[in-house]
């Protein structure tokens, strides 16, 4: 009611005011999302460089006396980081463990995660990502970015401006529609920065994340991509030493490819599907590993101690599977003209290189575009299958430590790796083949590996060719990537719907379950319904809050006494009249809205639920109030919605579905034929209905959803 009478009041020309710094804040998330990556591509840059110098010097210089002095320096450039990235993550913030991408998809699913949109989260992610990468761990920055543009898209509109007329107009962003629409930009800006690609940001805030969408929105979250992707790009440029060059080949996240490059032929189109056919099956299975890892620590590694060790160790084994791989194989030498940076000679002969070092010594970026470009005589078969082994290990333990890290570029490595494989194979087959190019089956391969893993299909294939700067190879690509998610699809769900189960969170697929129709709102709602009268005493508000932790209370007129001897009767408990949030019944509470001096005027009350929005939620304990308070009446009518969704206690499972789907609810009043409220049902009643599809089983299932 108060919002009605504010934009009532105020007309026209406020809405216009407020579309303008609508826009103009969603310009600031993509600029502060672009800088953010600049400056963790930076650091990651400025601390690695150093560190790999280190160890090519140590490499090369050492002989049999001084191989343990390498070991223990290599163990302390990778345990340190290591160490101070989980520190962060498990004894200051834990919400910044992980790629935080589950978390970002249930937020902007409807799901409430308060501590995941906090500047300490985004802190300790900014920190932990770069000491993760610096490390040298299976682990990558761009799942990360998501989530820091996320917490960046939610955190803008809150803050404090010390201007009062503008102060004014941010507190009309200061609810939770506003700031999610403002997180689903950030999202879309983390993804445009991390790739390149502002396009494939913003389809893969709507193929993966965004719940509630419209055209208006969407051309909002591609301006903040545009943005963030074009002030990164342009530092970028300018660090590159071509100042304004936006299309200089060392801008494209893959490397950019010529035509001649991604050129095929239209038999090669049966060799990308089956690809896409292995991709699937190998993403199944990793998302299986994963799953029965991610059970394990959840059992057995609770502890936070344990949790640092864990840590340490896996940094203590990517470490052995470093020397390991680069001394087992001394033998297996690379010609000098291919000879990246940081690569070593170890035993190979004046004018060649240990390939080994080729992909230990450098940044993944770097591993990738190498992956992706090198002609076909550069890497052979043996080395590539031993990395790739040793590679997936290390993804597979770092998936799921309690560590800043995501698993996009990981991925893309092991499936470049594996389509080089296969590309070797082919030529084995074909010696005399001019179409056998290794990037473009490497490029295959890293789409279908990830797709596999996230099980993404459109917005991948536009990430790829905006990362490539190259559209002739769409074609191969979709066919690829949509066999990957067809197979995948049909042995297990991908890793984040995986995880977001395991951790119980009442996110909502895209579609309802089917074959739900005969379950209807009477059988999954909560008949234990607490309810406030439209003018009640304080005693009994304080009494409601702290005996109960509902989120929301149904306000009812005079309640109606049924005698039934009937066992189904649904009893009443009043006349529909609204619902009120506990959130603001805290805020009338803590603001004494009940006295008679309590400010009259709609603009007054209405800042007083914003302010208290922006602030931390106060403790229904800590409340102060005196005897005499305790004794006053509390009207809701002028607070309360007064016309709250609801629906018969008949309505199917499908059509409540639908609405908290599409209207973004997080609650619905059931009534009967008389509107009186006989139950409520949350999103966690609903959620708790999943479908579970298993190697072409199918059947509905019932989990445990935590609120």
């Amino acid at each position: 009611m108060l919002v009605v009478d504010e934009e009532r009041s105020k007309g026209y020309n406020y809405i216009m005011q407020i579309n303008i710094i609508r826009y103009i804040l969603f310009l600031v998330i993509g600029l502060l999302v672009g800088l953010i990556t600049l400056f963790i591509d930076f650091s990651i840059q400025f601390l690695t460089q150093p560190k790999y110098r280190i160890l090519r010097v140590l490499t090369d210089e050492c002989h049999k006396h001084c191989y343990i002095y390498l070991y223990v320096v290599w163990c302390l450039l990778v345990m340190v980081p290591t160490a101070i990235g989980s520190f962060l993550a498990i004894y200051v913030e834990s919400e910044s463990s992980g790629s935080g991408v589950p978390a970002v998809l249930c937020y902007l699913n409807g799901v409430s995660m308060p501590r995941m949109m906090t500047l300490k989260t985004l802190v300790c992610k900014v920190a932990g990502v770069i000491c993760a990468v610096v490390a040298g761990l299976g682990a990558g920055k761009e799942g990360p970015l998501i989530h820091i543009g996320t917490i960046i898209g939610g955190l803008i509109p809150s803050m404090n401006i010390p201007n009062r007329k503008i102060s004014s107009y941010m507190n009309y962003f200061q609810n939770d529609k506003e700031r999610r629409d403002f997180s689903a930009g950030g999202a879309a800006a983390g993804v445009a920065a991390a790739f390149g690609a502002p396009i494939g940001g913003v389809l893969m805030s709507l193929e993966e994340g965004t719940s509630f969408w419209s055209v208006l929105l969407m051309w909002r979250i591609f301006i903040c991509g545009i943005i963030s992707s074009f002030f990164f790009n342009f530092f970028l440029s300018w660090h590159h030493g071509h100042s304004g060059k936006m299309a200089y080949d060392e801008l494209f996240f893959f490397g950019k490819f010529s035509d001649a490059e991604l050129r095929y032929e239209v038999f090669e189109l049966p060799l990308f599907i089956l690809m896409g056919a292995i991709g699937g099956l190998i993403g199944a299975l990793c998302v299986e590993l994963n799953m029965w890892l991610t059970v394990f620590r959840s059992r057995f590694i609770k502890k936070k101690w344990q949790k640092f060790l864990e840590a340490m160790m896996v940094a203590f084994i990517t470490v052995n599977f470093g020397v390991f791989s680069i001394y087992a194989m001394s033998n297996v030498c690379l010609p000098v003209n291919y000879r990246p940076d940081n690569a070593v000679q170890v035993n190979c002969k004046e004018n060649e290189v240990n390939i080994q070092s080729y992909f230990w010594f450098q940044i993944q970026e770097n591993m990738l575009k190498h992956l992706l470009h090198s002609p076909i005589a550069v890497f052979q078969a043996v080395p590539l299958l031993v990395h790739l082994l040793l590679y997936s290990i290390m993804i597979l333990l770092t998936t799921g430590l309690s560590i800043s890290a995501g698993l996009f570029i990981p991925n893309l490595i092991v499936g470049a790796l594996w389509g080089r494989l296969f590309c070797i194979g082919l030529k084995y087959l074909f010696p005399h083949a001019d179409w056998i190019i290794p990037g473009k089956y490497a490029l295959v391969g890293a789409a279908v590996q990830l797709a596999g893993m996230v099980r993404c299909t459109i917005s991948l294939s536009v990430v790829v060719i905006e990362a490539t700067g190259n559209i002739t190879f769409a074609l191969p690509v979709m066919f690829a990537l949509a066999t990957t998610k067809w197979i995948g699809d049909f042995i297990s769900e991908g890793v984040y719907e995986m995880q977001i189960n395991l951790r119980g969170l009442p996110i909502l697929p895209t579609d309802p379950p089917p074959l739900t129709s005969n379950i209807t709102a009477e059988e999954i709602m909560s008949t234990s319904v607490v309810t406030i009268p439209t003018c009640v005493v304080v005693a009994e508000v304080l009494a409601k809050l702290k005996n109960t932790n509902f989120h929301c209370f149904p306000v009812v007129g005079q309640s109606t006494l049924v005698n039934t001897q009937d066992p189904d009767f649904l009893i009443p408990y009043g006349q529909l009249e609204g619902l009120i949030l506990r959130s603001q019944l805290i805020v009338l509470l803590m603001n004494k809205a009940f006295e008679e001096s309590h400010p009259a005027d709609f603009e007054t009350r209405l800042n007083m639920f914003r302010k208290a929005y922006a602030c931390q939620q106060v403790d229904v304990e800590s409340l102060e109030l005196t005897t005499a308070e305790k004794e006053m009446v509390l009207d809701l009518r002028a607070y309360m919605n007064p016309s709250p969704y609801s629906v018969r206690a008949v309505t199917s499972l499908p059509r409540i579905f639908r609405l908290f789907r599409s209207l973004g609810l997080r609650h619905i009043i059931v009534v009967n034929n008389v509107n009186q409220v006989v139950g409520i049902v949350t999103r966690k009643d609903l959620a708790r209905f999943r479908l579970w599809v298993h190697r072409g089983n199918m059947r509905l299932k019932e989990l445990r959803v935590h609120s």
